[in-house]
């Protein structure tokens, strides 16, 4: 009797409990045509489900792993590139669950296949900007703070995202650039071995000028001059004799080139307040114009009849 019993069960569990399983399972989408066949049931989706969730399991840990000893900045790059491959994970994991199903994916691949030629021509810009925030990330070409110089604007970067990298321009106007950039272009980086950048201000006197005087004066400003380094120290040189000036730069070294035209004026204006002092001529240009006259000037008188 308890052999019958355990019989009747397993019979009742295989057929009647399991059947039903299997027949709800079953349920969905069948298609056939010929040799190959297309089945989307319920089964398969709660399958696609349980992948993903153990997927994003799986990747949040490996996530995490990677990023729990990372400073601030270099964890925000690591997630903007960990996106972009947990999309192409999902992808393999699709595919591969499907597959594992019993669905013949090569029907999708094949039918998808100039789908995927089309959209790698039409975003192959977008590819190019992944690619290259992927490089600026991963080589750190390009840190946030950094001063750069890009079609002739500069701007200090505050983001750096896996397509863009957005910078704030000196008269607080935002410049969207995409990565690709910083890969096929030539990009000036102000900030990227030191802090400290190289500044000048270009100035001339009049000939006749002491130029020893010059020098004293623009060495003794720029000393003053709140923002300038004292270490690298400021020098003056004697560039040039212009057309109708001696031409001097005052170079010095200061520790944020961002605000760097505003120090600039600043120290235009005490140069032209202090040789306005010493009686030291800033001149304009100045040309001679002379006139050569080949045959000599006739001078004829005009008469009018007056009645």
């Amino acid at each position: 009797m308890a052999q019958e019993d355990k019989e009747k069960i397993k019979e009742i569990i295989e057929e009647d409990i399991w059947g039903s399983i299997k027949e709800f399972l079953d349920l969905g989408f069948h298609y056939t045509s010929g040799d190959k066949s297309i089945h989307i049931t319920i089964g398969i989706l709660l399958l696609l489900t349980l992948a993903f969730v153990v997927t994003s399991f799986v990747l949040q840990w490996v996530r995490r792993l990677f990023t729990r000893r990372m400073e601030t900045d270099d964890k925000l790059k690591f997630i903007s590139i960990f996106k972009f491959i947990k999309y192409v994970v999902y992808i393999v994991v699709i595919l591969f669950t499907m597959s594992a199903a019993g669905i013949d994916i090569t029907i999708l691949i094949t039918a998808s296949a100039a789908l995927f030629v089309g959209l790698g021509l039409a975003l192959q810009d977008l590819f190019q900007d992944i690619i290259g925030g992927i490089f600026i990330i991963v080589d750190k070409s390009l840190r946030v703070g950094d001063i750069i110089e890009v079609d002739g604007k500069v701007g200090k970067v505050f983001e750096i995202k896996l397509r863009t990298t957005r910078a704030i321009t000196r008269d607080d106007k935002i410049i969207i650039i995409p990565n690709h950039h910083f890969i096929s272009d030539i990009v000036y980086n102000y900030t990227q071995n030191h802090k400290t950048t190289r500044e000048n201000v270009k100035v001339g006197v009049a000939y006749g000028s002491d130029v020893q005087l010059v020098t004293s004066i623009l060495e003794g400003l720029v000393k003053e001059q709140r923002g300038v380094l004292k270490s690298p120290k400021p020098f003056v040189l004697f560039e040039d004799f212009g057309d109708s000036a001696l031409l001097f730069s005052l170079n010095f070294f200061i520790s944020d080139s961002f605000t760097d035209p505003r120090l600039k004026s600043e120290l235009r204006y005490k140069i032209d307040a202090a040789f306005r002092k010493n009686n030291i001529t800033i001149p304009f240009p100045q040309r001679d114009v002379h006139i050569y006259q080949q045959t000599p000037f006739q001078h004829s008188n005009v008469q009018t009849d007056t009645k």
